[in-house]
């Protein structure tokens, strides 16, 4: 039997992780390596680093032809990336 001031396991490593911050950066980790199954492979492979800064997705692509096209669809890649996370972690993305 737990006393009142007892947490559980789950709960303690929850407040740790907050306190740290890395239940962000775990989110920042799931969007990055959901990126090939939510983009594609053509894209995918096209895809030289992906990095997030403060909720901005930085993609730097090898084809400028593809990174012209992904231009028009930064708001859908966004909610795209972000409800395969189930979290708003994305703001913004920056094609470069």
């Amino acid at each position: 039997m737990r006393k009142k001031s007892e947490n559980s396991l789950k709960e303690v490593i929850g407040e740790f992780m907050k306190s740290y911050h890395l239940d962000e950066k775990m989110l920042e980790k799931q969007v990055i390596l959901s990126w090939g199954k939510v983009m594609g492979k053509m894209i995918a492979n096209h895809t030289e680093k992906l990095t997030i800064r403060k909720g901005v997705l930085y993609v730097k692509l090898n084809s400028a032809a593809l990174r012209n096209e992904l231009s028009f669809s930064k708001e859908k890649i966004c909610k795209v990336l972000n409800d395969e996370v189930k979290a708003k972690v994305i703001t913004e993305v920056v094609l470069q």
